[in-house]
């Protein structure tokens, strides 16, 4: 997630790396890596066709689906906000 100011939080983040599947709309469930998660949020790999307007279903084994916002890019980075911060 970002701050106000543009800065990335790193409070809470776990950095660990986990496959799941990602998909937006209609499209087909696709493989990716989630990294640096955090309740708010996480960074994954820049997935081709992604639209920043359309909400991303995050699965994760033994989870049920989440939804997830793209907030920036990078590079080959995608930073994504889930809708409902996880808890733990």
């Amino acid at each position: 997630p970002m701050q106000d100011d543009g800065t990335r939080e790193y409070t809470n983040r776990a950095l660990v790396s986990l496959q799941c599947e990602v998909r937006q709309g209609t499209r087909p469930w696709r493989v990716s890596r989630l990294e640096d998660i955090s309740p708010a949020g996480f960074r994954m790999a820049w997935q081709p066709g992604c639209h920043p307007d359309l909400p991303l279903k995050i699965r994760i084994p033994g989870l049920q689906v989440l939804t997830a916002h793209i907030r920036w890019k990078k590079e080959a980075s995608l930073g994504c906000a889930f809708n409902e911060p996880l808890h733990y």
